[in-house]
């Protein structure tokens, strides 16, 4: 019995030894690509360039001429001017994003937090969601919570 506890205790220790996933190499692989290990089950190919997988379809932003700039290379899918528009057709709020994601509503700031893919935000008892993935179509909508009415966000 004495003799089985450290052995039972060396072989606890190493079921605990870290396991990592990704080594260096495919990891630079999935960086210069623009894939994800989802994408990659997807079809996603890592050993194409980042904008022949954009090309394809993989990536949803690819680098352009100004790619060495940082953020600003990169184009927000939320970016742009977008109008909430109400059940009969009229206009309910004019949404501005721009590529750091700063929302203003009717020309006022507001926050925002991404969910699930989407950018969400609120004013007053109107909540707007517009979906990271342009391929969806009609799922950028509003909600009144108080004169419980949705409607749809058109871009601009």
């Amino acid at each position: 019995m004495k003799k089985s506890w450290p052995l039972a205790a060396a072989l606890g220790l190493l079921m605990q030894a870290p396991a990592f996933a990704i080594d260096a190499k495919y990891r630079q692989k999935l960086e210069r690509s623009g894939c994800t290990q989802v994408s990659e089950l997807q079809g996603c190919d890592i050993n194409k360039t980042r904008a022949e997988n954009a090309k394809a379809g993989f990536v949803t932003e690819a680098p352009g001429g100004n790619a060495g700039q940082g953020a600003q290379a990169s184009q927000s899918p939320y970016a742009g001017n977008w109008l909430a528009v109400g059940p009969s057709g009229d206009t309910v709020a004019k949404i501005h994003i721009d590529n750091r994601e700063h929302v203003k509503v009717n020309g006022k700031a507001v926050k925002a937090r991404r969910s699930d893919g989407a950018l969400v935000f609120k004013q007053g008892f109107i909540t707007y969601t517009i979906q990271g993935d342009r391929r969806l179509k009609g799922e950028d909508t509003w909600c009144d919570s108080d004169a419980r009415t949705t409607g749809k966000i058109v871009a601009d």
